[in-house]
């Protein structure tokens, strides 16, 4: 394991441990699942949980996200820097595809003006291999009820990984459209389309496997926080 993720690692056990009683004072915890969703094409299942204890200061945060083929976990600390934006950093654990991998993580999470949702991250792989992560969401309401999301997600890689069928530069754009109805607050269903397209040698690699760069998708799933 590289120096930058046995540091990020020290750090990480050093912090949360400072503000565990003040957080345990009148900690507030949260928990959203974004999309719980199923793709058409390729016929696949897709999870994206999130959530945090904590208060608006200081916060613990997980993340994990994946499908059929991909499954990671993050697990961060996180401060406020303004009212709107939090400072996060942390570890991420690749669970798959194999070989497993850590990274050492820095980002951005919170609301831009206009009220886009922005999730931004820096990760450092155990064998010092940067990316970079950008994701941001947009809810327009057309009833109470009904609302539609634009979201559209960024990969970006430094180097070459092809142990991974990763390659530099723009790697993957995801760019989707849900429309879900909020039965209530808290639970809501939808549907929507998704494109994803692969670029540079991360197309190259998906279609020497056989793979599709591009692809568009309905998808259908649920939304739902406590």
């Amino acid at each position: 394991m590289s120096t930058r993720i046995v540091a990020a690692a020290i750090s990480f056990c050093i912090v949360v441990p400072l503000y565990a009683d003040e957080m345990h004072e009148s900690s507030m915890t949260y928990t959203q699942a974004d999309r719980l969703e199923y793709r058409q094409d390729p016929g696949k299942w897709l999870w994206d949980v999130q959530g945090w204890v904590g208060r608006d200061l200081h916060k613990f945060w997980w993340k994990t996200e994946g499908d059929d083929e991909d499954a990671e976990l993050q697990m961060l600390y996180s401060r406020a820097i303004t009212t709107f934006f939090d400072l996060q950093f942390g570890l991420r654990h690749d669970f798959e595809p194999g070989p497993q991998r850590t990274f050492a993580t820095i980002g951005l999470q919170g609301l831009a003006p206009q009220w886009f949702e922005i999730d931004a991250a820096l990760f450092v792989s155990d064998d010092g291999k940067l990316s970079a992560r950008f994701e941001t969401e947009y809810e327009l309401l057309i009833t109470q009820r009904l609302v539609l999301q634009p979201r559209l997600e960024l990969e970006i890689g430094a180097s070459k990984e092809p142990e991974y069928s990763l390659g530099s530069g723009i790697r993957g754009l995801d760019v989707g459209l849900r429309l879900r109805y909020e039965f209530h607050r808290k639970f809501a269903p939808y549907i929507g389309v998704e494109w994803l397209a692969l670029y540079g040698g991360t197309a190259d690699y998906a279609n020497a496997g056989g793979e599709d760069s591009h692809a568009i998708s309905a998808v259908a799933g649920l939304r739902f926080w406590f």
